[in-house]
């Protein structure tokens, strides 16, 4: 059972992504949908999520924090303002 180079396809702000099967923290989905964030520490975003694994299907993440990926999961990344 080799499950290790399978990827989903994950939707961020309307975008179809392939993305390895596993997990996708809060920087890679900024990173999708927004190349240059990190030369922008001033602007903060807000991520959201649905479509996600039954015991979490939908919720919020944080810098620093990982959800399990699956097919067909939808992220939306907004700004949130200057610091």
């Amino acid at each position: 059972m080799d499950g290790n180079n399978k990827t989903v396809t994950i939707i961020v702000e309307a975008t179809p992504h392939e993305w390895p099967k596993g997990e996708i923290s809060y920087t890679e989905v900024l990173s999708l949908e927004v190349p240059n964030y990190m030369q922008h520490p001033e602007i903060t975003y807000s991520v959201k999520y649905k479509n996600g694994h039954g015991n979490k299907p939908e919720g919020i993440l944080s810098l620093g924090a990982t959800v399990k990926v699956k097919e067909g999961m939808v992220f939306n990344v907004s700004e949130t303002g200057q610091s």
